[in-house]
């Protein structure tokens, strides 16, 4: 049996000790594959593994094409099949490209536009993968917890995802 490199075990505690014990596992993963695709895909089922309250965690970039009809396209994810597209502006994605910031949404119903991919899904955080000024994508994640996202998740969220960003730079 060939031992899976680096090794990633399962983090326990606080929300903010799981995120300070699972970022540098998730750096490890980053690193440790040239590949993309296969990095992102670890990046999501970790997070999805690791926080039992996030039902659904994926990837979106920003179609190369986007000149012409800006639309994000689903990438690596964890949970129920999801929207395929999303246009720049729709939804809590689009949303989260368009201000070229995080959005976190308490309640999805009262948040005008939402896209209902998954009808389980009560609460949203959209942390866009930006480089400079530019978005490349977004990390989505939903629960099925109303409320379940804050400034902890946002903070450290954040930092996922400049590694995320600095990984897709070194492709």
């Amino acid at each position: 049996m060939i031992p899976m490199e680096p090794a990633f075990t399962f983090v326990q505690g606080s929300k903010e000790e799981k995120y300070r014990e699972l970022i540098p596992q998730l750096n490890a993963l980053l690193e440790g594959e040239r590949d993309v695709v296969a990095s992102l895909g670890n990046v999501a089922a970790a997070l999805k593994m690791n926080f039992y309250d996030f039902n659904w965690v994926g990837f979106y970039f920003l179609s190369a094409i986007a000149d012409e009809h800006p639309e994000l396209i689903l990438g690596p994810f964890q949970g129920k099949p999801a929207c395929t597209r999303i246009k720049v502006g729709e939804g809590v994605c689009g949303t989260s490209v368009e201000r070229l910031q995080t959005v976190i949404v308490p309640d999805v119903r009262k948040f005008p536009g939402h896209i209902y991919c998954d009808p389980d899904s009560q609460s949203e955080i959209v942390v866009p993968l930006v480089q400079g000024r530019k978005v490349l994508g977004v990390l989505d994640i939903d629960s099925d917890r109303p409320g379940a996202f804050d400034e902890v998740d946002q903070r450290f969220l954040e930092n996922i995802a400049s590694e995320v960003v600095r990984k897709i730079r070194q492709r």
